[in-house]
């Protein structure tokens, strides 16, 4: 039992009815998950406002309510009602009150951005344990506590998720836990409750703008900066032409990274490798620190992802060669992920489901002067044509040669997926060849590599399963390729 006063000790609140030293047993915000004697947070969501089931709650026994607007009850009902400004906000210093402010035993690293905030999460991730720290990691794929992986629903979970995570991390040894912070957490105060060690930027692109998520970029860029109102430590990169106007205000002390720019840390000397079936980018890392490091991942976005970690990791006093042996072991599901099938040509998984991203990546792929860049993809079904016609026109374009594949078709036939993909490849002279089960694709692409090629299976990534006719079927690329390999040899 805990007293509603020390859950409620951080917060501006007005007591409607009850008493204001009621004890309750558990905190829920989820009507129902109601039990006898909880306090009950009333959350007005997207779609369903829990303002509405409070009568609901009080019925199932909760003992406090949290509102910020009124609600009705029975007058008889014996429970305490307690009036915020707003209910999201209460709810994450609640949760905190409520698993005992476990961020207070951990170091709090929160990286947001556009793009890169996953791979720089598992980087940091596997530096720090290389210096012997206990990482927990929370991100889009994944929430890591020890030995134990949890799939991920949201980049960044309601606040009562963070705080249950947190006190199981602390409970299960962790000292230190890194987590993606979208801007979708940010706006919705997922992350107050505790303060971050250090804030990252990434870089910014529009994006998430739309219906219950961003009304413009302005508004997507605002709620990126909150996060440097909330941590320690800013660390930003100083490239991303947005870095000043994510940082206005901060309350934080800030460094800078960055290639381009004169930032505190810099890469410099980029180099290009590839062979054995391998991409990377040795650099060297000038200013704050001074080595040379490689980066087992390909491309100039690479570097910026290392630069990222290893300007964190500064903070933390790790050596040089820890940092360097992580960053040459660095892997990270379905982004860029280098599967090893030949030592003559190169193989990688990739989640790039869009144009942009899948431009970014081709285009990054091409600067190592592939004998041939070969691109695997199929687009989701339900979803809008215009994506099919902007990937097919970007892999004509770029791709030396496009095998038009399957990927969730949900409700849609595949092959008119297949269509809309070759409308836009019509409007380049690239190649293709198209095979619709995507098994079927990834062995044509194999068995006819050649040596320099590069092949990329894009748009999958991390996912592990195959959404036909509202059933999701297993389907991991990694099995996919393992099964052609055994069945080739």
């Amino acid at each position: 039992m805990m007293k509603l006063t020390d859950l409620l000790k951080n917060l501006e609140y007005r007591r409607i009815k009850g008493p204001e030293d009621a004890e309750v047993t558990e905190v829920v915000y989820d009507s129902r998950k109601v039990t006898k004697d909880c306090l009950f947070i009333c959350i007005s969501g997207a779609n369903a406002d829990g303002h509405d089931f409070a009568e609901q709650a009080v019925s199932a026994g909760a003992r406090v309510l949290v509102v910020e607007k009124e609600v009705e009850f029975s007058p008889e009902a014996e429970v305490t009602v307690i009036q915020v400004a707003d209910t999201r906000y209460a709810m994450a210093f609640i949760s905190a009150a409520y698993f005992k402010n476990p961020a207070d035993s951990l170091q709090v690293i929160g990286i947001t951005g556009t793009k890169g905030k996953t791979t720089t999460t598992y980087l940091v991730k596997s530096i720090l344990e290389q210096a012997g720290r206990k990482v927990g990691l929370i991100g889009t794929i994944e929430v890591i506590i020890g030995e134990t992986h949890i799939h991920a629903n949201n980049t960044t979970p309601e606040s009562y998720l963070i705080q249950q995570y947190f006190r199981q991390m602390v409970d299960a040894g962790c000292d230190t836990v890194v987590m993606e912070v979208s801007s979708q957490g940010l706006m919705l105060h997922r992350t107050q409750g505790f303060v971050f060690d250090f804030g990252i930027f990434t870089n910014l692109e529009p994006d998430h703008i739309g219906p219950n998520e961003h009304k413009d970029f302005e508004d997507y860029l605002n709620c990126k900066g909150m996060l440097f109102k909330q941590c320690k430590v800013g660390i930003v990169n100083r490239d991303d032409k947005h870095w000043e106007q994510v940082t206005a205000g901060h309350t934080c002390a800030l460094e800078t990274y960055g290639i381009e720019t004169d930032a505190d840390l810099k890469a410099e000397n980029l180099q290009l490798r590839s062979g054995g079936g391998s991409l990377s980018v040795a650099f060297a890392v000038k200013g704050l620190l001074n080595f040379q490091a490689e980066i087992a991942m390909p491309g100039r976005f690479s570097v910026y992802n290392a630069l990222t970690a290893i300007a964190i990791c500064r903070h933390f006093e790790v050596p040089e060669d820890a940092i360097c042996k992580a960053l040459l072991q660095a892997k990270v599901k379905g982004r860029i992920e280098l599967v090893k099938v030949s030592d003559e040509f190169t193989l990688m998984i990739d989640y790039a489901h869009n144009a942009m991203a899948l431009e970014s990546l081709l285009s990054t792929l091409k600067e190592y002067q592939p004998h041939r860049l070969v691109c695997v993809f199929g687009c989701g079904g339900n979803r809008s044509k215009l994506r099919r016609y902007e990937m097919g026109e970007v892999s004509g374009r770029l791709a030396d040669v496009t095998i038009i594949t399957s990927d969730n078709p949900r409700f849609e036939e595949p092959q008119a997926i297949i269509d809309d993909i070759k409308t836009g490849i019509a409007k380049t002279d690239g190649s293709y060849v198209e095979i619709c089960d995507r098994k079927e694709a990834i062995a044509y692409a194999i068995e006819h590599g050649e040596p320099g090629d590069i092949i990329v299976l894009a748009g999958k990534g991390h996912e592990d399963y195959q959404e036909i006719k509202g059933v999701k079927y297993p389907m991991d690329e990694r099995d996919l390729i393992a099964e052609v390999l055994a069945e080739k040899a």
